[in-house]
């Protein structure tokens, strides 16, 4: 399904020199192929906006070749921007009410930061509502990721994240629980999943509201579900999108943050993702920062080349395969007007006829 440039975000160069399929607006044209339109709810902080854009544009336009997606980049108030973050936004992002005006057939809504101890104390909390509230009564499928599964858990069903711990980081390995559902056909039974986040809705609370498991982790918990219906909301716990470096740009912050006093302890490495070698040029490094922030000496840059020759993806074509099968499920079902959810006939509480 590729992705059709049909703007001028940059995101739409760097995937196309990257080697995506990428269509111009006069080429889509000449196609007789439909088009799906799908959102994302961007909600990222602004480190992570553009490369998040990446992340799921790539997920979307590796799905097969049988329609033309118009991916539509939205954000929402109750966020601190930079002005650079706003001047990328207010030239590439379409507003809400223009979304709600024109119509979704799925919608994407990506994790986000917060700042207080419930979700419902952010300013961003109304906003994000009012979307899931929209999106639930227009859009064919919804697809949360990470915070915004808490949120929507929260808002829907009254159940509050817990907080772990200790942060869940890292690539953990999952097993297909429920091999019988069409988001988890002919993929592996068992894969890996980055996670990273400090809170959990547990799987005993989905199933109490519902909620259908598709895929855990012994020790990650939750990554996948459902909403009752089946289909209709579709929860990410892990982040499938991440690229192989994200964790480590993550840890790289950690430590900047370490080293300008904003976190007292040295951060740990991230579960299963550093090899033995890695392991040992951050142990290095690791006695480098401590010395620097105790004799009050400029930091040297991580060995960031040197470690990214020893990362692995172990989760991409797994993570695919997910999106392949939900936007070939909304392609079976969604109306071709863009503004109605689904076709004649589909039965909106049991939209696959499980």
């Amino acid at each position: 399904m590729p992705l059709v440039a049909h703007t001028a975000l940059p995101t739409f160069q760097r995937l196309h020199e990257e080697g995506e399929e990428i269509l111009s607006p006069d080429r889509a044209s000449h196609q007789s192929i439909r088009e799906l339109h799908i959102g994302l709810l961007n909600i990222m902080p602004d480190a992570a906006l553009e490369a998040t854009e990446r992340q799921f544009f790539r997920l979307v336009g590796a799905c097969n070749q049988i329609a033309q997606f118009h991916v539509h980049p939205f954000t929402i108030a109750g966020l601190e921007r930079s002005p650079q973050a706003l001047a990328h936004i207010q030239q590439y992002y379409e507003s809400f009410e223009q979304i709600r005006q024109d119509g979704l057939d799925a919608l994407i809504i990506s994790g986000a930061n917060v700042t207080h101890d419930h979700l419902q104390e952010e300013d961003f909390w109304r906003p994000l509502t009012e979307v899931f509230e929209w999106a639930t009564q227009n859009v064919t499928s919804v697809l949360c990721s990470c915070l915004a599964t808490h949120a929507f858990i929260q808002h829907s069903y009254g159940v509050e994240r817990t907080r772990l711990p200790a942060k869940r980081w890292g690539v953990f390995s999952h097993k297909v629980v429920d091999r019988q559902h069409p988001l988890v056909a002919e993929i592996n039974t068992r894969f890996d999943v980055p996670h990273s986040r400090f809170n959990e809705v547990f799987q005993r609370d989905m199933e109490t509201h519902g909620l259908k498991v598709l895929v855990a982790s012994e020790s990650a918990g939750v990554h996948l579900a459902v909403s009752p219906d089946g289909f209709r909301v579709v929860f990410f716990q892990g982040h499938p999108e991440y690229d192989d470096i994200s964790l480590l740009k993550e840890y790289k912050r950690e430590v900047l943050r370490y080293y300008n006093g904003e976190r007292d302890d040295y951060p740990p490495y991230p579960e299963h993702y550093f090899d033995n070698e890695v392991q040992q040029l951050l142990a290095e490094y690791t006695e480098h920062v401590k010395e620097a922030k105790l004799g009050n000496c400029p930091l040297q840059a991580m060995p960031e080349q040197q470690i990214i020759e020893h990362l692995d993806i172990t989760w991409r074509d797994s993570a695919k395969a997910v999106f392949n099968n939900w936007l070939g499920k909304v392609y079976q079902i969604t109306n071709e007007d863009r503004r109605l959810p689904f076709m004649d006939g589909i039965n909106p509480d049991n939209p696959l006829d499980l």
